[in-house]
């Protein structure tokens, strides 16, 4: 390592990967700080801040997955299991070398501005704590490690209760009455791998979701929503994509799950090809949510209640960067990246996206790494704040106030961050 790198990197997960190989390709000396033994970030399955499950599969199809420079093998199956990803996320390490810049076994601790107009980052590692200044610091570090828990938790409950964060195996729930929270990717994992162990599963949805067979009309359905997204523009795309729900799938309502409060990619889509078969058998009972709970006894919406000896909360997590002592969602960014009030201080990947995050951060960090390299120039910073404003406006009309500054539409993202850097290179 350099004695001072040009550029820190914080993450050796896909985001962090990602950007050392930008960087990489750029000439430009970078040194990354991960907290892990090994790269990969939280698809190393019981690695620090991970939430992987031995059930756990893309819930985006591989072609849609893949790194654009680095496509995966074509003989593997459209959604690959979590330790087939890790795999690639190594041989995509290996093969642009970007393993002897990660210091693994490193925790950072806090990033500051210096005197001079750099950066010093701190970060404790097996032999105690190492300061390094650098031009410019890029977190990549992600915002899937902070469980949330309900708040406030149910009071005078006394069902043994786990996080999704958590969770690694069937085991967990064999034999027990579980009760699944929340309409997630996870939720539905969950509460599908219990309906085959568990000695009763109840899913709770305080509100609908939309979901989505990973196949529709024989195809990976992202295939026909990204087909859509070259043509038509999001509103028009949700009508059509709604009706081809309905016909290959049928509404929630026909499922017994509630309906959707939001129409189709106004939210996080929700993919599972097993979940309304379990239900359609029996082996999945639905509710609404949670109104009172007291000691194994669990009530709902619409006065019904369930004995339960786990609760599992598929609750999502909280976007904290704990050493920049700030939330995700409050960080101001000009397209995702650069913030707004601290020039050199760069994120990849701190966004919530319609679809796949590594193709977005691939792009995030080809932005990150031209700019650094003199051959990507922004705008002026009141253009950068009144582009920003308008996206937040439209953003907000499309998701409303959930967390609405880290969301993106994976095809538009993908389409603005390239017209993005042709622009800003001429």
């Amino acid at each position: 390592m350099a004695a001072r790198p040009e550029v820190v990197v914080i993450g050796a997960g896909p985001a962090g990967l990602a950007t050392l190989k930008a960087l990489t390709d750029r000439g430009i000396d970078a040194v990354c700080f991960d907290a892990g033994d090994r790269p990969g970030g939280l698809w190393v399955f019981g690695g620090p801040g991970s939430g992987a499950y031995r059930t756990l599969h893309l819930n985006t199809s591989r072609t849609r997955t893949q790194f654009a420079d680095f496509p995966m093998p074509t003989d593997w199956p459209d959604y690959p299991s979590h330790d087939r990803i890790l795999d690639y996320l190594t041989a995509y390490a290996e093969k642009f070398g970007l393993r002897e810049a990660i210091r693994h076994r490193h925790v950072v601790t806090n990033v500051r501005r210096t005197d001079d107009g750099g950066w010093s980052v701190d970060a404790d590692g097996p032999d105690g704590r190492v300061s390094t200044n650098a031009r410019a610091v890029v977190v990549a570090s992600g915002h899937n490690s902070v469980p949330r828990w309900p708040d406030p938790p149910p009071a005078g409950l006394t069902a043994d209760q786990l996080h999704s964060h958590d969770y690694r195996d069937p085991e967990q729930l064999a034999g027990r009455r579980v009760l699944v929270v929340g309409g997630g990717n996870s939720a539905m994992d969950i509460a599908a791998d219990a309906s085959q162990v568990a000695a009763r599963t109840i899913l709770s949805l305080r509100r609908g979701v939309w979901v989505v067979p990973k196949y529709l009309f024989g195809r990976p359905s992202d295939t026909l929503n990204g087909a859509l997204a070259t043509r038509l523009p999001w509103r028009l795309r949700q009508g059509v994509s709604q009706t081809m729900l309905r016909l290959a799938a049928g509404h929630p309502r026909a499922h017994g799950l509630p309906s959707p409060q939001h129409g189709f990619l106004q939210d996080h889509p929700t993919l599972s090809d097993v979940l309304i078969s379990r239900i359609g058998h029996g082996e999945i009972t639905v509710r609404g949510g949670i109104t009172d709970a007291k000691t194994s006894t669990v009530e709902f919406e619409d006065g019904s209640r369930e004995e339960v000896d786990l609760v599992v909360w598929c609750t999502g997590y909280r976007p904290e960067i704990p050493f920049l002592d700030v939330a995700g969602d409050e960080v101001p960014l000009y397209r995702h990246i650069f913030h707004l009030d601290d020039p050199g201080l760069y994120f990849v990947g701190l966004m919530q996206s319609t679809g796949s995050a590594l193709p977005i951060v691939e792009s995030q960090a080809r932005l990150v790494a031209a700019h650094l390299a003199g051959a990507y120039t922004l705008p002026s910073p009141e253009q950068q704040r009144a582009d920003r404003a308008d996206r937040l406006r439209q953003a907000h009309r499309r998701w409303g106030d959930r967390r609405t500054a880290m969301r993106i539409d994976f095809d538009a993202y993908q389409k603005l961050a390239a017209d993005e850097l042709r622009r800003g290179t001429r």
